[in-house]
């Protein structure tokens, strides 16, 4: 069976343990008889006390789970095959049933709700560190489709208190629509 929690536990000790060493990734990770809304919120603050603000958002940037990835990118892939610019690709009916937005000559991407499974029973996060793993998992998924490197920023957090979340979508390139 699908375990969330399981697959959680595994990426961000991981992440940790690429930073730094398998007994502080132990240490972050391990929540005595922690219910998951306790566990994420306990185990972020053990997160942000033992490394600084750069290193915490490198580590959630790097653990995102790949839930439904291969579906979105798909999605991604086609809508970029059928574009020219940006604005083209976020236009299209399928882009914005799946959140994406161009205004200002920026693209955005934003959820009426929180979409990570983990957090379906958190009421309210402190701070935004649970949600730079949606911010990585963007980064990946957006990297592969525009075929160029991605910066992604996080703009609002439905867990934050926020309306959406919301974040910018950045490529590197900017010529990454060049049909023939």
């Amino acid at each position: 069976m699908f375990d969330i929690r399981k697959i959680q536990e595994q990426v961000i000790y991981h992440a940790v343990k690429a930073e730094s060493n398998e007994e502080t990734a132990i240490k972050i990770v391990t929540g005595v008889k922690e219910d998951n809304p306790t566990w994420v919120k306990n185990t972020m603050k053990r997160l942000e006390d033992h490394f600084d603000k750069s290193t915490v958002k490198k580590i959630r940037m790097n653990c995102q789970c790949g839930y439904g990835m291969e579906d979105k990118l798909a999605l991604l892939k086609e809508l970029v095959d059928i574009s020219n610019s940006l604005e083209e690709f976020a236009g299209h009916d399928k882009a914005k049933e799946a959140g994406l937005s161009f205004h200002n000559g920026e693209l955005y991407l934003q959820f009426e709700f929180c979409p990570c499974p983990m957090l379906a029973e958190v009421d309210k996060l402190e701070t935004n560190t649970w949600c730079h793993c949606t911010t990585g998992y963007s980064k990946v998924i957006f990297e592969k489709a525009f075929g160029c490197e991605v910066d992604v920023e996080l703009l609002k957090s439905v867990k934050m208190g926020d309306d959406i979340c919301l974040m910018k979508i950045i490529p590197i390139n900017q010529y990454i629509f060049h049909r023939s």
